[in-house]
């Protein structure tokens, strides 16, 4: 069984190979897998700070789909973790992992900050908090004229 500390290595570097691109489309459905494992089967997983609104993902197949639709990007030369620090906290479920996303997209180096506040029970992600900067993600993938233009639109009820 992993601890916390591994559980939530093993989703960034999961994540990162995901983004890197190049697998094959077996590779991938394991790597999706793999990545979806470490989260129970009852979950709960937001983004607070994501600018479009939070959409909870409850559900191991939830964050599998989620996975899924990250939206490859071709040109990715590289995307790994850098600066990374587990923060042990008085309960031994919790832990909170600062790091940051590096990389180079056609040319570009990126840097997109997190931090992730996790309850790691029996190996598997049972709730997490994951502050990222969603407007470096954005600028990384040349997606900021898509985020503007949505953060544009009037809001809907």
């Amino acid at each position: 069984m992993r601890t916390p500390e591994e559980t939530v290595r093993a989703v960034a570097d999961g994540v990162c190979r995901l983004m890197r691109g190049g697998l094959t489309a077996e590779e991938e459905a394991a790597e999706l897998d793999e990545l979806a494992a470490c989260y129970a089967e009852r979950t709960d997983v937001r983004h607070p700070f994501s600018p479009l609104g939070d959409t909870p993902l409850l559900s191991r197949a939830a964050l599998r789909e989620h996975f899924a639709g990250g939206g490859r990007t071709a040109g990715v030369e590289s995307y790994e973790v850098a600066g990374d620090h587990v923060h042990a906290t008085p309960d031994p479920e919790v832990v909170i992992f600062e790091f940051r996303y590096e990389g180079v997209i056609d040319g570009r180096a990126f840097t997109v900050p997190c931090i992730f506040v996790v309850r790691v029970r029996d190996g598997e992600i049972v709730e997490s908090r994951d502050y990222v900067d969603h407007v470096a993600g954005a600028r990384a993938f040349g997606r900021l004229p898509g985020l503007a233009a949505a953060l544009a639109e009037p809001a809907t009820a």
